[in-house]
């Protein structure tokens, strides 16, 4: 995760388009279609959080870590007014025509960065999504707090993080 996320050079739109979106995915856990649907007004940064629709039409509030946070703060000030054609356009992460990011093309921001570090068989946005569930559990984060984190209706779905963490606990 750590050589995926510093992939990104920040030194044109689309570099700190690419490393918001990493960053996002895994500084707060959510899911690939969740990010290309937030839109600007669900960022909420002096709170540091984010409304995001989830599975099934449940809205929920999830944390923004500081990396992802000023990640997210350096690409809204000098990477997405560049990349945006309509300024009415609400979309967060925006593609090069100045169009909100679709799925797939935000799944083949993180292929390029995780074939550059030779990850591509291994790494999918759902990795990030991983890694964002297991760090917490592995750093003594409560299994139902982690739940209402990734906006997992039932627990058993959140379980099999715990999988992770044994196998880690026994090394």
């Amino acid at each position: 995760v750590e050589l995926l996320l510093n992939q990104p050079m920040a030194g044109d739109a689309v570099g700190l388009r690419d490393r918001a979106m990493l960053e996002t995915l895994y500084g707060t856990g959510i899911r690939i279609s969740e990010m290309v649907s937030l839109n600007v007004e669900d960022l909420d940064m002096e709170e540091g959080e984010m409304r995001v629709m989830g599975k099934g039409a449940r809205e929920r509030v999830v944390p923004v870590g500081r990396t992802a946070a000023g990640a997210i703060a350096a690409y809204l000030a000098h990477g997405r007014p560049r990349l945006a054609r309509a300024t009415a356009q609400r979309a967060l992460f925006l593609n090069a025509r100045g169009d909100r990011i679709t799925r797939q093309g935000a799944w083949g921001v993180v292929k390029k960065y995780a074939r550059r570090v030779g990850l591509e068989d291994a790494m999918t946005p759902h990795t990030l999504r991983h890694s964002y569930a297991t760090h917490l559990l592995e750093n003594g984060m409560d299994l139902r707090y982690i739940q209402e984190l990734l906006g997992h209706v039932s627990i058993s779905t959140t379980q099999v993080y715990t999988h992770v963490s044994r196998r880690k606990l026994r090394e």
